[in-house]
């Protein structure tokens, strides 16, 4: 399976194919995208347009002049929308399946941000000063490209987590833009590969030093309720989503999670999402941020 990763290094752009020996070579902003449209979904045609002739330099995840990036994040701001879908899970539909031949009945949507708000693993998570009840999310972010006509080019997935307010989403339903004014983290490894039909891990909340929650999850498509495919051509159905240039990140929700065992995540709790089916962790630490005074 191939990943490819982005990242900032002296002031350059580079792409990188091997988390444990990297070789990064040189693209410019948009670069990947171009690529990855012109590949038509060829993860060997799209390594071998970004490297062929390419200025390469051999560097080391831990150099400290090495910072990784949300996989196609463009240097514009605006240029990317993070979003997702809600209620997705086999378990919150009773263990059921959406059925073959059923009228589709597309499930919540909803807009988190731009897609320079998504943060890395390792980079606080702020949150509003008082909010009622966080949740941690792992989920699968699928990654699309718009070319020039505004046709979505699936790109990859990786992973994240959508942190939220899920107790002012269950005060009134019709508070959750507020609620997912959080912020997500996204890790930067993207997979060049169909989403996966399993992505199972371990979620553990450590509070003062000590572990203070855990819980298993599996977030892949087998344990979903809808069709990826069908949820995705819905929201491509959206003239606004398919804006010229466009990259969208989008979230296929979340199983149950620490809030539904009865834990509350507190102001300086740091979350572990563990992908150990794809050796991918989210590690972020959780900040209440007080807003300035009017």
């Amino acid at each position: 399976m191939t990943i490819l990763f982005e990242a900032l290094y002296k002031g350059n752009r580079y792409v990188g194919f091997d988390r444990d020996e990297p070789v990064l070579y040189r693209v410019e902003d948009g670069q990947l995208a171009a690529a990855v449209i012109a590949a038509k979904g060829s993860a060997s045609a799209l390594q071998a347009l970004l490297t062929s002739g390419a200025e390469s330099v051999a560097v080391a995840l831990d150099d400290p002049e090495l910072r990784l990036l949300p996989p196609l994040l463009p240097e514009a701001s605006g240029k990317a929308l993070l979003s997702g879908f809600m209620g997705t899970h086999k378990k919150k539909w009773g263990g059921k399946t959406f059925a073959e031949g059923d009228e589709f009945t597309p499930p919540k949507w909803f807009f988190k941000g731009f897609g320079d708000w998504a943060k890395l693993p390792g980079e606080p998570l702020t949150v509003p000063a008082e909010p009622i009840a966080l949740i941690e999310e792992p989920e699968i972010v699928l990654v699309y490209v718009n070319d020039e006509e505004g046709r979505p080019h699936y790109a990859g997935y990786t992973f994240g987590n959508d942190l939220c307010d899920i107790g002012l989403h269950r005060k009134d339903p019709g508070y959750n833009p507020y609620c997912k004014l959080c912020d997500t983290a996204v890790a930067p490894w993207l997979f060049l590969d169909t989403p996966p039909t399993t992505a199972s891990g371990r979620v553990t909340i450590t509070r003062g030093g000590e572990t203070a929650w855990q819980g298993d999850f599996d977030c892949g498509e087998d344990a979903l309720y809808y069709r990826i495919q069908d949820m995705a051509a819905h929201l491509f159905s959206f003239p606004a989503v398919r804006r010229p240039g466009l990259i969208n990140y989008v979230l296929l929700g979340a199983d149950e999670a620490s809030f539904h065992d009865g834990f509350r995540i507190a102001d300086g709790d740091r979350i572990d999402i563990d992908f150990a089916s794809h050796g991918v962790t989210i590690s972020n630490d959780v900040r209440f941020l007080a807003p300035p005074a009017l």
